[in-house]
């Protein structure tokens, strides 16, 4: 049976890395698997993406909220259900997990709750946690442009909500997993491998 996985956890707690790594690990089991990001590449993650690194003309922060959950929307229909309808696990590097803890600085959490209140909750969500400046010190350490959250004020109060929208989901009955985050990446892998465990003898 398909399962529907996803990562999550504040810029620079390894997101990336780890899903990349889960789907090698899988790959190895037999277990077919289709990775993925939110934004996504398609035509409205495109556009969030050009906000997300302020680039001239983009739409503001205030337009996030509902640009995300139009491009989870087309994300769902175009790539994750019909892969779930072939049999094939779905990896994705956040989803809407990443909307409620970083849109409600701008919008209500009821309110993003609201746009996002019919999107099917994954299978599993591992939430990486990390401190702020851990992972201020890993983003300073890549190339390349800083977007419009990687600072620290913002990951501080990124890093409270992701705490609220964790209790919040899990007191609704959704499966998430919290694992540290700081810990050397192949413990962190180690630590997600035991934590899929149980959906591959399913």
């Amino acid at each position: 049976m398909s399962q529907f996985i996803v990562l999550e956890g504040i810029d620079g707690a390894g997101t990336t890395t780890q899903l990349a790594h889960l789907s090698g690990y899988l790959e190895g089991l037999g277990v077919h698997n289709h990775t993925t990001r939110e934004p996504t590449t398609g035509p409205i993650g495109r556009i969030i993406r050009e906000t997300l690194q302020a680039k001239e003309g983009a739409p503001t922060r205030a337009t996030l909220p509902w640009l995300f959950a139009a491009d989870r929307a087309d994300h769902l229909h175009r790539e994750i259900f019909p892969a779930l309808a072939n049999g094939t696990w779905v990896l994705s590097d956040r989803y809407f997990h990443s909307s409620l803890a970083y849109q409600s600085l701008d919008l209500p959490l009821e309110d993003v709750l609201a746009l996002n209140g019919q999107f099917p909750a994954p299978d599993l969500t591992i939430f990486l946690d990390l401190d702020p400046d851990t992972a201020l010190a890993r983003i300073n350490a890549r190339q390349g442009t800083r977007e419009i959250y990687e600072h620290k004020d913002l990951l501080e109060r990124i890093a409270h909500q992701y705490t609220v929208v964790n209790r919040r989901l899990q007191e609704r009955g959704d499966h998430i997993v919290i694992l540290d985050g700081a810990q050397p990446i192949a413990s962190v892998s180690a630590a997600i491998e035991e934590t899929v465990a149980p959906l591959l003898s399913s």
